[in-house]
C-alpha cells in the first residue's frame, strides 16, 4: 500500500510538470523583456499575462500608439530583467522562445522528454512520502500554499550527461523547463537555505527559489550572499550552476509576531521594528490606510490560497475605469516583500510582470526615470541600502521633477510608465504600490 501511494505521488508530480508551449501578451511591446526564462507553460493553460478574452491589450486608450519602441537597452527608460551568466557577459533570452531542440543541442547535452522522465522518476522514488506530500501541494497550489522545504543530501543528479543539483533538476520539472546552468538561483526567505548555511543538506522545493533580476557583477555576488561551493566530492561537473544562500552574520532576538505579519513566513527581528509603509494606488487615489511593515517579510496579494499580509481585495471598491478592475483581477498571488541584511527585496509571485522603480536602480540618477520590468519568478533588489547612502552623500543635485524621496520604491501591478509607455507617470498606472521606507531603520547587518 505504501509503495502504492508513493508511486502515485510520483506520477502525479510528473503530470503536474511545465511543459514547452504558448505565447505571452505582455505590456510594453514584444521586445520589452528578452531576457525572462519564463514563456513555458503547460499546454492547457494559458501563458502567464496572456488574455483569452483579449479584453486588456497592449492598446489600452482610444487613440494611444502602440507601446513598441523596437529593442530596448540598459539606457532606456524601461530595462528588461537580466540575470547573470557565471560562464561570462549577459545572457538574453526570448520569452517566446519556445521552440524544439535540434539535432545539434541533443547531441551537446539537451534532454529528451524520455531522459527527464526516467531522470526524474529515479530522483523523486528516492523522497520520502512525507516529502513528496509537500512538494506537490507546492506543486499544485503553483506556490500560492505555504509549503516546507524538502531537505535533501547536497548530491548531484545525472541529467543530460552531466551533474546537476537536485533542486536544478526540479526547477527546470516543475518552474523553468528552459532554465539553465549558467542562471542564479535566490532561497525566498521561508526556506531552510536563506537562513542557514547547511552543507550537508539542500530544500529542492521549486517553490523555493527565485530567478534574481538584475545585473550582477561577474566576481561576486552582494553580500551577505555567495557561490554555492559544493565539496569537492560533491563537485558537479559544470560549476557554473550557482546558489544565492543567505548568510546572516549577527543573531537577532525574536520579538512578538506582529498583526501584519506573513504567516508563512517565520523570520526572527527585534520587536517594534518598524522598517517601512505600504500605500496602495489607484490611479491618483490612495485606496485604504498606510500599512505598516514590522515583519521581515510581507506579502501583498488580491487572491491567495492561503496566508496572511496585505490583501487588496479586501480593500474598499473605488469608482475607476474598468482597467482598474482588470488590474485588480490580475495582481493574484502578487509579490512578496522582505528587508534583507543588503537591501529590500521584492519576489514577483504572481503570473503577471511587475514594474519597478527605485532611486537605487536608476542608471542616471536624477536625471531619468528607469522602470524595470520583472516578470514572474523573479526577484529584484528593490532597495540597495549601502548604495542609497553613497547616493545620498555624493550628491546634493536637486532633482529636476520637483520633490524627490530617496528612501522611496514604487510598483506597478501589470501595467509600465515611462518615456516607452503611453503611461508617462505612475500615477496613470490602474494600479500600484508606494513603499516608504523608514529613514530611522536600525543599523543592518554586515558581514564581517
Amino acid at each position: 500500500m505504501f509503495r502504492t501511494r508513493r508511486s502515485g505521488l510520483v506520477r502525479r508530480l510528473w503530470r503536474s510538470r511545465l511543459v514547452t508551449g504558448g505565447k505571452e501578451e505582455a505590456d510594453g511591446g514584444p521586445q520589452d523583456c528578452s531576457d525572462s526564462a519564463l514563456g513555458n507553460i503547460p499546454r492547457t493553460e494559458y501563458a502567464p499575462g496572456f488574455d483569452a478574452d483579449s479584453s486588456d491589450k497592449r492598446v489600452e486608450e482610444p487613440g494611444a500608439p502602440l507601446e513598441d519602441h523596437g529593442p530596448l537597452n540598459e539606457g532606456s527608460a524601461v530595462t528588461c530583467c537580466l540575470f547573470k551568466d557565471l560562464s561570462g557577459g549577459t545572457n538574453r533570452r526570448s520569452r517566446n522562445s519556445c521552440r524544439s531542440l535540434s539535432s545539434r543541442e541533443l547531441k551537446t547535452g539537451a534532454v529528451t522528454e524520455q531522459e527527464l522522465k526516467k531522470c526524474s522518476y529515479a530522483f523523486l522514488k528516492t523522497l520520502k512520502e512525507k516529502s513528496l506530500d509537500v512538494l506537490l501541494e507546492a506543486v499544485e497550489s503553483n506556490g500560492g500554499m505555504p509549503s516546507g522545504c524538502v531537505l535533501v543530501a547536497q548530491t548531484e543528479v545525472k541529467f543530460g550527461g552531466q551533474l546537476v543539483p537536485p533542486q536544478f533538476l526540479l526547477c527546470q520539472l516543475f518552474r523553468w523547463p528552459d532554465l539553465q546552468l549558467s542562471s542564479l538561483l535566490k532561497p525566498l526567505c521561508d526556506c531552510q537555505n536563506f537562513r542557514t548555511d547547511d552543507k550537508q543538506n539542500v530544500c529542492c522545493n521549486p517553490h523555493h527559489y527565485s530567478l534574481v533580476c538584475g545585473p550582477v557583477k561577474d566576481d561576486a555576488p552582494p553580500p551577505p550572499y555567495c557561490h554555492l561551493s559544493p565539496s569537492p566530492q560533491h563537485k558537479p561537473l559544470n560549476s557554473s550552476f550557482a546558489l544565492l544562500p543567505y548568510i546572516e552574520t549577527e543573531a537577532t532576538q525574536a520579538g512578538p509576531s506582529s498583526e501584519y505579519s506573513d504567516g508563512s513566513v517565520s523570520l526572527s527581528v527585534p520587536a517594534h521594528s518598524l522598517w517601512c509603509n505600504v500605500a496602495y494606488w489607484e490611479l491618483r487615489t490612495r485606496v485604504g490606510r498606510l500599512y505598516p511593515v514590522h515583519d521581515p517579510a510581507l506579502s501583498i496579494f488580491y487572491d491567495l490560497p492561503q496566508g496572511t499580509g496585505l490583501c487588496l481585495g479586501l480593500l474598499p471598491l473605488s469608482p475607476h475605469s474598468p482597467s482598474v478592475q482588470r488590474t485588480r483581477a490580475k495582481i493574484g498571488h502578487g509579490i512578496l516583500l522582505s528587508k534583507e541584511p543588503d537591501g529590500v527585496w521584492a519576489y514577483n509571485r504572481s503570473q503577471h510582470p511587475i514594474f519597478v522603480h527605485s532611486p537605487t536602480l536608476e542608471h542616471h540618477p536624477y536625471l531619468s526615470v528607469t522602470v524595470r520590468r520583472v516578470m514572474p519568478g523573479y526577484s529584484i533588489k528593490v532597495f540597495d541600502y549601502e548604495k542609497s547612502c553613497q547616493m545620498q552623500a555624493a550628491s546634493s543635485v536637486v532633482h529636476p521633477d520637483g520633490p524627490y524621496d530617496p528612501n522611496s520604491v514604487r510598483i506597478s501591478f501589470y501595467k509600465g510608465w515611462g518615456p516607452c509607455y503611453s503611461r508617462q507617470f505612475i500615477t496613470s498606472c490602474p494600479c500600484w504600490l508606494e513603499i516608504l521606507l523608514n529613514t530611522h531603520r536600525e543599523q543592518r547587518n554586515t558581514p564581517t
